[in-house]
């Protein structure tokens, strides 16, 4: 039996669900057959991911039926309180105190700290084993501890540091599926409209939110312990279809790549993109080292798309873990809305991230420009928020038009910078053609951007209870901070762009061309 760390016999690293497809085939499957499969299986892994990680920001509200506008209480008071849990007016301790928002936005902060810690180290172990195995572990861990928060509703556990603890060990399972799946996906995909097609698959995110929105939503008439049950369920399936299904890359399941996907190599300007995994022999030993993690930091791009992912997926997670609470607790037409329609009414960010997500792939390939597009949408997306929060509580339709536009410029960039622009530099020219470096790369990126995202929601715990405008004033100033971070790259973009439009520019000698590693530009490598 292969070793997790080597690649083993194709008869033996072939997932069972593949071989009984071919016994009933009578033959191997096709090229774009493997591909679909891929695209479907890692589809709905992550979506089951999301599904498990939205559930908490819907309970919020039933766990803590206080008011945002209460005050903090000082932690010795918090200490005091914890020992003595309580109902006090609905709710579940110890959550359901004065200082319940700042418990439920520790809580977040815990799991998304783990999350972003064990996302660097996911990355490195991704590029040494069998993804196959390593996602499968990653989703039945987070099965298992999704659920048993839920199970603290019937066990009737108030103790703060059970949730706690957890959540915590929930983050690292978590940390497993996003090196993983864009690995998986970038193993099989070449650069051709890559953003277009990474952009239309990350549709995960949102469907999963979504999802995870409307049952847990659902699932809170029968006890809130039942909405973190049905999704840590759900997840433990999937990831079994996972183990069953998955091919990890071609060569696992012997797979010959059609000739579009073979044939030479995609020039643009004067620069070569090279196929995402080359079938050459050369260099193997380059291709079979895993590359290091400050190797991999030190690859063109990364840092400044890592940078603005920070700010980027902070904007991004304080919606996913507040805004059904928000809603719930801001007077709409003079009305407040039930914990379950603010919930559904939520999944309308999420719909608007899938949009997003989409045009900023399909603009991103039209233009071959990530940097300039990543950076447009996180500038539209401060005048989104300042609408939002000044006419969202006009009416029900305007709040509804107001997030969904939100969500788009919100997840755009988020959703093209997390796949096709993490694709793009963990196959950079300077790699030499390296193949394992993929998850490496995209656990850095999406690492740093989790340390934002888990910064977020713990400042709107805090800040909330005092203003929530407050709280769309460091929104709207992250949206701003996540544009600048990527003025130098949009400089070299739109420079690129003016050559290319004058005609003496297509006589220029490839020595008069400044290298990817010169400019940190990711799209042409």
């Amino acid at each position: 039996m292969g070793s997790a760390f080597q690649p083993a016999p194709e008869s033996e690293t072939k997932p069972v669900g593949i071989r009984f497809l071919e016994h009933v085939k009578g033959s191997k499957l096709s090229y774009n057959a493997y591909r679909a499969i891929v695209l479907l299986v890692t589809f709905l892994a992550y979506t089951s991911y999301h599904a498990t990680r939205k559930t908490t920001s819907i309970v919020k509200s039933t766990l803590d039926p206080q008011s945002s506008e209460t005050g903090l209480t000082s932690f010795l008071l918090r200490l005091n309180y914890l020992r003595t849990p309580g109902k006090n007016g609905g709710g579940w301790a110890p959550f359901n105190g004065p200082d319940g928002t700042v418990l439920l936005g520790e809580i977040d902060v815990a799991f998304l700290a783990i999350y972003a810690f064990g996302m660097y180290f996911a990355g490195h172990l991704g590029d040494r084993m069998n993804l196959r195995i390593f996602l499968t572990i990653g989703m039945l861990g987070t099965g298992l501890f999704t659920s048993l928060f839920g199970v603290g509703y019937w066990a009737n556990i108030h103790s703060f540091y059970y949730f706690l603890f957890v959540q915590m060990l929930a983050g690292l399972f978590q940390s497993t599926g996003w090196p993983s799946v864009v690995a998986v996906v970038g193993n099989w995909f070449t650069k051709k409209k890559r953003g277009l097609i990474m952009g239309i698959w990350n549709a995960h995110t949102s469907v999963g939110n979504i999802m995870g929105s409307l049952i847990a939503a659902a699932m809170l008439r029968y006890g809130w312990g039942w909405s973190f049950m049905i999704p840590g369920i759900l997840i433990v399936f999937i990831g079994l279809v996972n183990f069953a299904f998955l091919p990890v890359n071609p060569e696992s399941v012997g797979a010959e790549k059609d000739e579009d996907d073979s044939s030479s190599f995609e020039k643009i300007g004067e620069f070569i993109n090279e196929p995402l995994l080359s079938s050459s022999d050369s260099d193997t030993d380059t291709k079979k080292r895993a590359v290091g993690f400050l190797e991999a930091w030190r690859i063109p791009g990364v840092a400044p798309f890592a940078l603005c992912l920070f700010f980027a997926k902070l904007v991004a997670y304080t919606f996913l873990y507040w805004l059904p609470f928000y809603v719930s607790h801001t007077a709409i037409n003079g009305q407040y809305l039930s914990d379950e329609t603010a919930g559904n009414l939520s999944t309308l960010f999420d719909v608007g991230g899938v949009v997003g997500g989409i045009l900023a792939g399909y603009i991103s390939d039209h233009l071959g420009a990530r940097a300039i597009t990543a950076a447009s949408f996180m500038y539209g997306a401060i005048p989104a928020l300042f609408f939002y929060r000044s006419y969202g509580h006009v009416s029900l339709t305007a709040n509804a038009a107001l997030m969904f536009l939100t969500g788009m410029f919100v997840n755009g960039p988020y959703a093209l910078i997390t796949t096709a622009v993490s694709a793009d530099l963990g196959t950079h020219s300077s790699l030499k053609g390296n193949s394992r470096a993929l998850a490496t790369v995209t656990a850095i990126i999406d690492g740093t951007g989790s340390v934002g995202a888990a910064v977020g929601p713990l400042l709107t715990g805090y800040i909330s209870s005092r203003s929530w405008s407050a709280v769309f004033t460091m929104l709207m100033g992250s949206a701003l901070v996540a544009g600048l971070l990527l003025t130098r790259l949009v400089r070299v973009e739109v420079a690129e762009k003016i050559a290319e439009s004058r005609p003496e520019s297509t006589s220029a000698s490839p020595e008069g061309c400044r290298s990817p590693a010169d400019l940190g530009h990711v799209l042409e490598v």
